[in-house]
């Protein structure tokens, strides 16, 4: 019987026909996250893709995000000196060029509006948008100089605003950004320049790298220089530009949203387009800082920990974040897991009473899925505690299906007998075997009714027991029988009654060997369940280990190539630094513990089994010597039947020669009788 179902967790995807209000701030001036963007989020099971928008107010950054989303109008447009968009919006569609992906777009308050209180507002604004992105676009306007430089002066602040670990919290660990931070596009917009540097044509990305180069020396003036383009350098080593013309006449400007193409620059068309493609193709999902991907759902935790740790006056930590997502995506893997696994199981109740061998395979089938599951959404469960949650509740779960599925045999077994023996029933009633010879008849009987359900329900799992119980009740009319039949003598009687007796013994020892047999059983199930659960468990480990060295693997490349940059630069100083911090993530790589953590998970899974395996085994134990004592008493109440059946035969044998003397010396005086009645006839 093949019990097995197809279980499958669909992703889900979320598709909006307009931007809600993501982050805003209250009457008090704190930051706040919009409950309602956050269901939205939570509905979102599919990878995302978040891309951010930053830069100054009043500079078209949502004009650009509302192309991304393919769309003419979307999100607000101003067309005064006023920042129109406040806080961050959020726009999630379905990603144009990689499936099963949802594209998150982040439009964000302009940086620099003259009416917001709060000097720290802006730098706020923009860490989030850096935290929560995987491609971080900004915004400005004109050309690239040192003034554009200059007012991205929130970048230099991110030393001060994020930390990457909660270990040491006076530390420099900017270092490590470049593990996690975004991909970084600044979109010059309205540019008017030709793309020349000495009189020879450039890219728009040595544009770029050309605004952004050092200057040689150590006064104050040039520090102040290097400083926001060494940050840059640092933090975003995978960097792209993109130029835009004017997009239409000054006086169409205010109604950009609403102008046709036709009315737009076919320049800024191209360009615009060439940057949508460049977004869908290079931008990659959002990843936190162990490498572990990110959903919608889990998008939404992050916003709401990095906001409310910014509301409370504290600094954002990227590794208290990971533990907070742990905890609360773990949980979730728990449940997730659960619901697989009792969701198919309750399905499986409807064509109780199964054959264990069938409950067993579908509860190795189902704890196999189960883990999946939990496997596909949990992370940093470095002790193995949820997943240890799982698997116990999964085992409650199973052996109260194995109970179920016991009560449901047992019903059945009873309506069987029931069914069977009801022709005796009337019998018993109607006094037909209160008769000589009756006793034989009532046997008879019965031994058919045995017959017949070893033959229906001979795949039961309480077939064995309920006969023990079934015989034992019949045995009391059986006595009763056995004593009223007159044609049977007291020592033949005596002679039935033991056999009778071992009978209902060699019974019980069979339904005894029956539940040994069945968990016998089920300790393999456990056994080939336990063995696939840490199959599923390593090859986890060893995906996480493998995204944690690919972590460090592009850190130290793009490292390396900046190093490369500086050394060709003559900016040996800044070059020995960046070597020490990849010498850093080589040490940290080295020295990782996942491997110490996977061994120490296993070990412990391990133990569980073991612990589970001996429980088992002492009950097998038990069993085995219930049953011993059970074959030595039937044993011996055979022996009893037999010598006493040697000693009624013996004693038969006995009255009959004594019955044959008796006879002969009869037959001997009756002659004699004879003879002397001859004679005195004579």
């Amino acid at each position: 019987m093949n019990v097995h179902h197809t279980t499958q967790i669909q992703l889900l995807q979320v598709s909006m026909d307009k931007p809600v209000c993501f982050i805003d701030t209250d009457s008090a001036g704190k930051l706040r996250v919009q409950q309602s963007a956050l269901k939205i989020l939570e509905q979102i099971q599919q990878l995302v893709v978040v891309v951010a928008v930053v830069g100054l107010y009043r500079t078209g950054k949502s004009h650009l995000m509302n192309r991304l989303a393919g769309k003419q109008t979307g999100f607000a447009l101003g067309s005064t000196i006023e920042s129109k968009t406040k806080g961050i919006w959020m726009w999630c569609v379905s990603h144009p060029t990689k499936a099963g992906t949802t594209l998150v777009l982040l439009d964000t308050e302009g940086l620099g509006d003259m009416d917001k209180g709060d000097p720290k507002h802006d730098t706020n604004i923009f860490s989030l948008a850096v935290l929560l992105s995987s491609t971080l676009v900004y915004n400005s306007r004109g050309t690239i100089d040192n003034k554009a430089v200059m007012e991205l002066q929130y970048i230099t602040e991110l030393s001060e605003c994020i930390k990457v670990k909660s270990s040491d919290e006076d530390a420099d660990d900017s270092s490590e950004f470049v593990k996690f931070f975004p991909s970084f596009i600044w979109a010059v917009r309205d540019f008017t320049l030709e793309l020349k540097i000495d009189g020879k044509d450039v890219t728009e990305d040595e544009y770029l790298e050309f605004a952004l180069k050092l200057k040689h020396g150590t006064s104050r003036s040039v520090i102040e220089y290097n400083f926001p383009r060494e940050c840059i350098q640092r933090f975003f080593p995978s960097r792209k530009c993109f130029t835009f013309p004017f997009p239409t006449a000054p006086e169409n400007m205010s109604h950009l949203g609403s102008l046709a193409s036709a009315d737009i620059s076919s320049e800024f068309l191209k360009v615009t387009d060439h940057f949508c493609k460049f977004v869908f193709h290079d931008s990659s999902v959002k990843r936190l800082k162990v490498g572990h991907t990110v959903t919608g759902r889990v998008l939404g935790h992050l916003a709401k920990t990095y906001v409310d740790t910014i509301s409370s006056g504290a600094v954002p930590c990227l590794e208290n974040a990971v533990i907070a997502m742990a905890t609360i995506e773990n949980k979730a893997a728990v449940k997730e897991g659960l619901q697989v696994y009792q969701s198919e199981m309750e399905k499986l109740k409807d064509s109780f009473p199964l054959e264990l061998k069938d409950v067993f395979s579908e509860h190795q089938h189902l704890s196999s899925t189960a883990t999946q599951a939990f496997m596909k959404r949990s992370f940093k469960d470095t002790d193995g505690k949820y997943l240890k949650s799982l698997e116990e509740k999964i085992i409650k779960l199973f052996d109260e299906h194995l109970c179920q599925n016991e009560h449901a045999s047992k019903k059945r077994c009873e309506e069987i007998l029931s069914s069977l023996s009801a022709p005796m029933m009337v019998k018993l009633k109607k006094g037909f075997y209160a008769k000589p010879g009756g006793y034989d008849l009532f046997c008879k009987d019965l031994e058919d009714i045995v017959n017949k359900y070893n033959s229906q329900a001979k795949k039961e799992v309480k077939a064995e027991e309920i006969l023990e119980e079934f015989l034992k009740q019949k045995s009391v009319d059986s006595k009763a029988i056995l004593q009223a039949d007159k044609k049977l003598t007291e020592k033949e009687k005596k002679i039935k009654e033991e056999k009778e007796k071992a009978a209902l013994l060699e019974q019980e020892i069979k339904a005894r060997e029956e539940k040994l047999r069945q968990l016998e059983e089920k300790m393999e199930a456990v056994r080939q369940s336990n063995e696939e659960r840490m199959r599923q468990m390593k090859e986890k480990m060893d995906e996480e280990m493998r995204l944690q060295r690919e972590e460090t693997e592009r850190a130290m490349n793009r490292k390396l190539r900046e190093q490369a940059d500086l050394l060709q630069k003559s900016f040996k100083e800044e070059a020995d630094v960046m070597r020490q911090e990849m010498e850093e993530f080589k040490r940290q790589n080295t020295e990782s513990n996942r491997a110490g953590e996977l061994v120490a998970i296993l070990e412990n899974s391990s133990r569980r089994h073991e612990e589970e395996v001996a429980t088992m085994m002492q009950q097998r134990s038990v069993q085995m010597m219930a049953i011993q004592q059970m074959i030595v008493r039937s044993e011996a109440e055979i022996n009893r039947a037999r010598e006493f059946a040697a000693i009624v035969e013996n004693s038969s044998r006995r009255h009959e020669e004594l019955m044959a003397m008796m006879m002969q010396q009869y037959r001997a005086n009756m002659m004699a009788v004879h003879s002397s009645n001859g004679c005195r006839t004579m």
